[in-house]
This record gives C-alpha cells, structure tokens and sequence, in this order.
C-alpha cells in the first residue's frame, strides 16, 4: 500500500502529515538533551560531594582506620560512578541527540525538495488545463459568433429587398466565422488532448513517485526514532556493569570495617609506653599525738627518733592530702607568695630533719612527682598546639619511638636508592672510560660527588634518629622500672600533683619563690640569683629526668642570661615551659637543645596547654 495510489489527491494533508513526523522527531530530540543536562548536573554535583567529603591530604594524614578507608574507598567509587553517569551524558549527546539534529535537518531539506517537485508538477498542470480552458471558451465564443453570422446571411437571403452586396458581404462574413470556428475547434481538440496527457502523466507517474519519496523519508524518519530508542537504552546499558562494579567496591568496603583492628590502631595510635602509677604508701599522722592511760582506744606506740615535722612542708590538712580519683580536687583559697626572693621552704627544711626512711624524704618526694609528671606530660603533647620537635620529644616514650623508627625506614629506602644511583654512576662512568665515544667520564663525577655527600647526609640523619631511638628505648625499660614502693610511711609532701595526675593549687607546696615579675620596658633587668639558688633540690632535678614540657613560649625580646640560673635568649626564640610563673616574674624554660633556666616571664609570650594544671585520666 503506497501513498502515490491511495492519496493521490492528499497532497496537502501528507504536507501537514510530514511536518508532523518532523516536529515529533525534534521533540524527542529535545528530550534527549534534557535528560542528558540531567545527568550532567548530576554527575557534578556527585562530584562536588565526593570534593566535599573527601578533602587533600598530606601523606600523614592518611587513614587508617578502617573505617575511615572504608568511607573514602566509597567516595571513590562514588566519583567513579559520576564519571560513569558523565559517559552516559556524553553518549547521549553524541549518539542520540547530536544524530537526531542532523537527521532532522536531513529531513527537513528532503522534505522541501519533494514537496516542491509537487507543487512543480501541479502549476504545471494547472497551467496545460488553463490553456485547454482558454481554448475551449474561444471555440465556443467562434462558435457563438459563427451562429449569429448563419442567422444574419439567412435572413438577408430570405428578405427580397437586400440587395446583392449586403448578401454577399454576409455570405462572406459567415465563411470567416465558421473558418474562425473550425480553427478554435481544432485548437481546443489539441489542448485537450494534450491536458488529459499531461493529467494522466501527473496522477499517474509525477504525483506517486513524489509521494512514494515522501512515504519513503517519513518510514526513514519513523526507523531512526526507533533507532536512537535503542541507542538512548544501550548507552545507560553499557555502563551498568561498570556501576555495578562500583556498587560491588561499595559493599566491599563496607564488609572490610574492622571494629577489633580499629581498637587495635587506637591503642597503637596513643599507647604512651608509660607503666601505670603505683600504689601510694599510708601516712600515719597518729605517730605525734599523745594518749593517756585512761583513754579506751588503742595507741599507737611512738617511733623513737621521731623528730616532729616541720607545719610548713607538712600535708597533714585532709584537703591537701586527699587523693581524687578523677579530675582536681576542690580549690582552696590561694596564698600569696613569699615576698622574699631566697627561698624559706628550702631553709627551714634544712634546719628540720625530717624523718628518714629508705631515702631522704625530699629526694623521695621529687622522685615521685618525676614519676608522674612525664605521664602528664605525655598526654599534654597529644593535644593540638604542642610544639613539634625533629626528635619527636614533645611526644610520648611509645610514640616517639614508633615515629623514630618509621623516619628510620623512610631515611633507610631514601639511602638505598641513592646508593643504587651511585652504583649505576659509577657502571656508567667505567662505561664511559672503556669506550671514550660513548661520552665523557669526568662529566658524572659531579653528579657522583652530589651522590655522595648525599649519603652522607642520609647516614648523618639516620646516626642521629637511631640515637634518639636508643635513648627512648632505654627511657621506656627504665621508666617501667621504677614503680613507687607501697610499704614505706612517711610525712614528706607530695609535690604538686596527685598520683592522678592532678595538679594541686595550694603555693605553699611550690619549692621555690622568684623575686617580682619584671618589666622589659625598664632600663634595670630583675636578678635572676633571688629566683633560684642553687641548693640539693636543684642537684636532685640535675641527676635525673628532664621535667615534662607543659608548654611552649617565643621571646618578645633578647635575654642575655648572664646571672646563675638563667637562661639566655635571642628575639624570636621558641622555648619549652617547663614550669609556670608563680607570680614572680621568672618562668622556668627548656631549649631544643636542653639547656633549662629561668626566664622573665614579661619577656616572652606564653602558649600553654589547655587545662594544663587540670586532672589526666589514665584510661
């Protein structure tokens, strides 16, 4: 069934018919480019999330958890998966929108062509019936014409009183009409002869084949739709299996989350290498108090030898004594400083033997608080703002050890490879000597000494980061060691923290006391002798560990620290509190080199650890 035989006479509505199937191909078309902007907006915005959440970082920060990996391996497969919703825009585009826009114009050039052929064909018979139609009314006005000339001559033949001119002139006007009539008769003949040829011509031969053609691009137009529905399937077919892949990679990481290896990288993460506190002896303060015959309770029988300690140094007050589990114990109201610059404290325990036991019971006392005080420190270092060193000492024995070691190895692979460049150099410079066209040997020897000096610098570093290893190794089996004995009673003071680790607010526990705060605007400089004299207490810190860090401060101005007990300092310089102002003006600072003294506290600008006098909870 073909339109040029069943719609021969519907041209106009196959026009209207054709534009039809145009407009709807451009429709679908329009779809198309909708739906891919979708995608594309959509891949975008899963890129941007992916951005979002998943921000650089330096190789230091690089997750560990797994949990953590888990998340970022799904962000990963969620930017791959925008990509892959990217590919199906892309394709769309090329395959299926970019295809039908060509394909329409295609189709609205063809259509033109065949429709103007039509209408060719049409004027053209149009214009072969109008020539038949004007022939046809000349035949029959000659006709007409012809008649009233007939009737004319017969009436003047009939009438006796014409005359023989007026008959002959109307025989002869007759002869041309009928002769006139004759020739339109055969002209109409011809042209009529001719339209119905050039009729049967146009329904028959012009008028199906331009029809078959527009039947032809229209079935074409009616193919390609159902084409590119294929396409615009296949392109979102191609990609599931690789987002099938990325769903796969997000149920993987989910199933890799590892709650018993998270804790284990907890505990590595922040394991101090410290040994928990020991137990603290009992203090019997009963051992003074005198008992009479007549009391009911029973006595406690005094020591002898006892020598009554002195009130300053003793913490026999249950609100200074008390051990709090948790945190710091109630504040009392804090007592001015001594405003002597020597130090009292220090003189009156030396005048007031106390009682001995295993050890002096000072020397005893500093020896616990260096037992605990390193474990607060520890914890402080962990804490963001703590200053970094090159030996990691702002961190714990553990820590600092597990850092050491993996700068070791990463020093180690750095050495390895430039020894491998070294000996490749000098393969090629023995190269280079056998066979003198190949280049010049001396041209390697300033690559071979940069080499060189290279790995010198490599084992420099790896020397001094195994060295700080060894002193931390050693630090941690010491400290393991020496645990508080639990047998031993005593009446010494504890320092200024609590076996918790709580720091105590009471300044009559402090061993020291600095002359008045200065002032760097003013000319004179404070005496840094009347902050610290030197004495057995200063022997005890000397011999043993270096205080904890609690803090770092930069210098506001220079120091020259030319007094006993000082510490000089350049503008600019970072320090290490080590321990705080008590309202003196002196703040007690370490360099990275480890030289400690005093410093004014007016002279530097101090960041210290938050809460750094508040309770540490070891866990």
């Amino acid at each position: 069934m073909t339109w040029g035989t069943e719609l021969w006479d519907q041209f106009e509505n196959l026009d209207k018919h054709t534009q039809w199937g145009i407009d709807f191909l451009e429709r679908y078309a329009k779809f198309v480019k909708e739906r891919l902007e979708i995608e594309q907006t959509y891949a975008k915005q899963l890129r941007n999330l992916v951005k979002k959440y998943c921000p650089k970082r330096s190789k230091d920060d690089e997750p560990r958890f797994s949990s953590c990996v888990s998340y970022y391996s799904i962000l990963n497969e969620l930017n791959d998966y925008a990509g892959q919703r990217e590919i199906v825009a892309e394709e769309m585009g090329q395959d299926v929108y970019g295809e039908l826009m060509r394909y329409s114009q295609d189709l609205k050039s063809e259509r033109k062509h065949h429709l103007q052929e039509g209408r060719k064909a049409q004027q053209y018979l149009d214009q072969c019936w109008k020539h038949m139609d004007n022939s046809k009314k000349k035949f029959e006005r000659e006709c007409k014409e012809a008649e009233k000339s007939q009737i004319s001559y017969d009436r003047l033949d009939n009438d006796i009183n014409a005359t023989k001119s007026e008959v002959e002139k109307a025989k002869s006007q007759l002869y041309l009409r009928t002769h006139s009539a004759d020739e339109s008769k055969n002209e109409y003949a011809a042209q009529l002869q001719n339209f119905n040829g050039e009729q049967w011509k146009h329904f028959n031969v012009a008028i199906p084949q331009i029809f078959k053609n527009l039947q032809d691009m229209d079935e074409r137009r009616t193919v390609k739709l159902g084409e590119t529905y294929r396409s615009f399937a296949d392109v979102e077919r191609r990609v599931i299996p690789i987002i099938s892949k990325c769903l796969e990679g997000m149920v993987t990481a989910a199933k890799a989350v590892d709650q018993r290896k998270d804790s284990a990288i907890v505990v590595e993460s922040f394991k101090s290498g410290f040994e928990p506190p020991g137990d603290f002896p009992f203090e019997d303060y009963s051992q003074n108090l005198s008992r009479t015959a007549s009391d009911n309770t029973i006595s406690t029988p005094k020591n002898e030898g006892v020598v009554k300690p002195d009130p300053k140094h003793s913490i026999s007050k249950a609100a200074k004594n008390k051990l709090w589990l948790f945190g710091k114990k109630p504040k009392s109201p804090p007592s001015s400083p001594p405003p002597a610059p020597h130090r009292p404290d220090l003189a009156t325990a030396s005048h007031c033997q106390a009682p001995k036991f295993a050890s002096d019971p000072i020397a005893f006392c500093l020896s616990e608080m260096r037992t605990v005080k390193p474990r607060i420190a520890s914890f402080r270092g962990l804490k963001r703002g703590a200053p970094s060193l090159e030996d990691f000492s702002h961190l714990p024995p553990e820590q600092r050890r597990k850092r050491l070691q993996a700068r070791i190895d990463e020093l180690s692979k750095e050495l390895q490879k430039e020894v491998d460049q070294r000996d490749a150099l000098n393969k090629m410079k023995d190269v280079y000597e056998k066979n003198p066209q190949m280049g010049d040997p001396q041209s390697l020897q300033p690559k071979i000494s940069e080499t060189m000096c290279n790995m010198e610098k490599l084992r420099s570093e790896i020397h001094k980061n195994e060295s700080w290893l060894s002193e931390v190794e050693g630090k941690v089996s010491t400290r393991g060691d020496r645990r508080p004995s639990a047998d031993i009673n005593h009446h010494t003071p504890h320092g200024r923290e609590s076996p918790e680790g709580s720091y105590t607010d009471d300044p009559s526990q402090e061993h020291r006391s600095p002359p008045h705060q200065p002032d760097p605007r003013q000319a004179h400089q404070p005496d840094p002798r009347q902050a610290h004299q030197p004495d057995e207490f200063d022997d005890e810190f000397d011999n043993d560990d270096p205080l904890p860090v609690l803090g770092h401060c930069k210098a506001l101005y220079s120091f020259d620290g030319q007094n006993e007990g000082t510490l000089l300092m350049k503008e600019d310089d970072v320090l290490y509190i080590i321990e705080e102002d008590k309202g003196d003006g002196w703040t007690r600072a370490r360099k990275q080199s480890g030289e400690e003294g005093y410093v004014p506290t007016s002279y530097v600008e101090i960041a210290m650890e938050k809460n750094s006098k508040g309770a540490v909870t070891y866990i």
